[in-house]
């Protein structure tokens, strides 16, 4: 008895140990859980809950309104039309044969690609190329289709409204919207905005989710970019290039305009050129090279303007006191180097040998320099470095290097010869030259706006890289370069009314080493109003057919009638005085614009024998005309009347 009660008690207390312990465990097994719930639903659960809807949730994007381009005065150059975008769910498809018919009719693609499409195995598809960035007729036709699982996506494309106006600077941006060249490329990162999308949910089937509201968040347009072109200049730059194109035939051509006093970039051209919507359907040769900050040559006697600003600054030379007896030719190292004219200038000032450009007479400028002083200012003057323009792919050019420089190189130098220089940097220095001796780094970028707002986001300022020549010796190069266009080789430039300055440039082309017969690089630079500079044009014709090739005869009348027009866009006046242009047995006759308002369509009939006439409205009297009276023009040239 008393050992079955003994066993009785142990048995009993071992079931109470066992108890209890199983108790505890319990205990703690459940405040693992309770507690490891809390700390899902509280820590965790949103975070969860996030990545469920991700795995339920199906976006479709909203592509954001890249930032558009526009001048200075706020008209458009690249901007961006809607262009609707289609994309699929293909576990929403209920029928993939039927619905890839239909969508390959409308989208002019083949059935079995449309069907590959819509049967993918992945959870959105976007049609592409066929249903990318269709038209809104061709988004009506997909949408009254009326398939369940295809949707449409707003989105854009590029949109350049002056076509090949400013391409090479403008750039070009991909089917993304994504920025490959010029402006587009470069202020890719501003341009471009992000994304947004509209967000709806779905099972693991595909099938939407009607208890789960929709989602839409909004895309951020990107920055506009307003620049320093204006596109009424541009548009006179491209049309005396076209016309020049035509005329004669030339491998390339290009021009530049830039307010001389603070390096703002009015127009910049290049030929050959091409659409930006359609640059797939020219080589990469022509689109890959924006000429005015890429090509390098030899400049030639536009190049001697530094040599005279550097001699006036160092006081080498008087232009009217000292004098100059050029026979044809000057003998330098052992190197006969020649004047372009056969015989020579005889003997002449130095203002007549900027007047008359002659090689030998600056020859003698650089030697009084000396080769230290001569490429210090051309260093000085900017060549040999990149300009700092915002706009890729700029050349720095190539000089001799002091320690190479002997009598022949210096002697080359000073008339524009043996150096590499770009355009850009030409019109730089040039500018600097008659804006009274500062250098300014040439741009094209002036602000980036909120296109909502309309706020100013950053706005770039002029930059002062250094001071070159003083305002004495700057006055000095104004006051030539007017002489060269009223008197010298610049004469073809001459517009009457207005003060321009100039020089012309007829650059030798080598290549494997050797000068080209008979291809030359033929230019001019203006400036005007030579008084008080306001725009600097520069423009280089490459290789001009069935003409004599010299800058005087091909480029100067170019940049003459880009003057003049520009001048009136900008609102710049006539100027009372200026330098008389001499005039010779081939130049054409100046005659006075008479006074033609008022008078009626009968009496105009007997008006204008040596002028001609473009008359628009369909009125009985003149009310307007241009040019206004008393404006001095050439023998047969156009008067446009506007009747009331």
């Amino acid at each position: 008895m008393e050992g079955g009660a003994l066993l009785k008690r142990v048995s009993a207390v071992t079931v109470r140990k066992r108890l209890i312990f199983v108790l505890l465990s319990g205990l703690i097994i459940f405040s693992i859980i309770g507690f490891r719930l809390a700390y899902v639903q509280f820590a965790l659960g949103e975070d969860l809950t996030n990545k469920a809807k991700d795995l339920w949730s199906r976006n479709i994007p909203f592509e954001p309104e890249r930032g558009k381009i526009v001048d200075k005065n706020g008209i458009a150059l690249a901007e961006n039309k809607s262009a609707p975008t289609v994309y699929v769910v293909p576990r929403q498809i209920e029928d993939p044969v039927t619905a890839s018919k239909q969508l390959a009719s409308v989208l002019n693609m083949s059935p079995t690609k449309a069907y590959q499409d819509i049967t993918e195995q992945t959870s959105m598809v976007r049609i592409h190329p066929e249903g990318r960035k269709i038209s809104f007729e061709k988004a009506e036709q997909v949408r009254n289709l009326g398939i369940k699982g295809v949707y449409i996506a707003e989105d854009s494309k590029r949109h350049y409204p002056f076509g090949k106006s400013l391409a090479h600077v403008l750039g070009f941006a991909g089917i993304d919207n994504q920025g490959l060249m010029g402006l587009e490329a470069f202020y890719n990162k501003e341009l471009s905005g992000q994304k947004g999308s509209m967000s709806f949910f779905s099972d693991a089937k595909g099938k939407r989710m009607p208890q789960m509201p929709d989602g839409y968040t909004p895309p951020r347009d990107g920055l506009d970019v307003k620049l320093t072109i204006d596109s009424r200049v541009q548009t006179i730059i491209e049309r005396e290039l076209d016309l020049a194109e035509v005329k004669y035939q030339p491998d390339g051509a290009i021009a530049i305009a830039m307010n001389p006093n603070n390096g703002e970039i009015l127009a910049m051209a290049s030929r050959p050129s091409f659409y930006p919507e359609k640059f797939q359907e020219v080589s990469p040769e022509v689109f890959n090279r924006n000429l005015p900050i890429w090509s390098t040559y030899e400049p030639g006697s536009t190049f001697k303007i530094i040599t005279l600003a550097a001699a006036l600054e160092e006081k080498k030379v008087d232009l009217y006191k000292d004098h100059f007896h050029d026979p044809g030719f000057v003998s330098v190292g052992g190197a006969k180097l020649r004047c372009w004219k056969r015989g020579g200038h005889g003997h002449q000032s130095f203002l007549e040998v900027v007047e008359n450009s002659c090689n030998p007479g600056f020859v003698e400028l650089g030697e009084r320099l000396g080769k230290e002083k001569l490429l210090s200012y051309v260093r000085s003057f900017g060549f040999g470095e990149k300009t700092g323009i915002d706009l890729q792919g700029e050349a720095k050019g190539l000089l001799f290097k002091l320690n190479r420089m002997g009598p022949v190189e210096q002697a080359t130098t000073s008339f524009g010869q043996g150096v590499s220089v770009t355009p850009i940097q030409q019109v730089a220095a040039v500018s600097a030259a008659v804006n009274g001796g500062t250098l300014y780094e040439p741009y094209v970028a002036k602000e980036l706006v909120d296109p909502v707002s309309g706020e100013v986001v950053k706005k770039k300022t002029p930059v002062v890289k250094r001071r070159v020549i003083s305002e004495e010796t700057s006055k000095q190069i104004r006051f030539a370069l007017e002489s060269v266009v009223a008197q010298g080789t610049g004469r073809n430039a001459f517009v009457e009314g207005y003060r321009v300055g100039g020089k012309t440039g007829t650059a030798q082309k080598a290549r494997d080493g050797v000068y080209l017969k008979n291809n030359h690089i033929v230019s001019f630079i203006g400036v005007a109003p030579a008084d008080d500079p306001q725009i600097v044009i520069y423009t280089a014709i490459d290789n001009p057919k069935g003409t004599v090739q010299f800058g005087g005869t091909v480029a100067a009348p170019i940049v003459g009638k880009m003057m003049e027009d520009s001048l009136q866009i900008l609102n710049v006046k006539p100027r009372k005085k200026q330098i008389e242009k001499e005039v010779k047995w081939d130049d054409p006759q100046i005659v006075k614009v008479p006074n033609l308002i008022g008078l009626s369509k009968k009496e105009l009939s007997v008006q204008l024998e040596n002028l001609k006439l473009e008359i628009s409205g369909s009125g009985q009297k003149v009310v307007q005309q241009s040019p206004m009276p008393g404006t001095k023009v050439e023998t047969g040239s156009v008067i446009r009347l506007y009747l009331n």
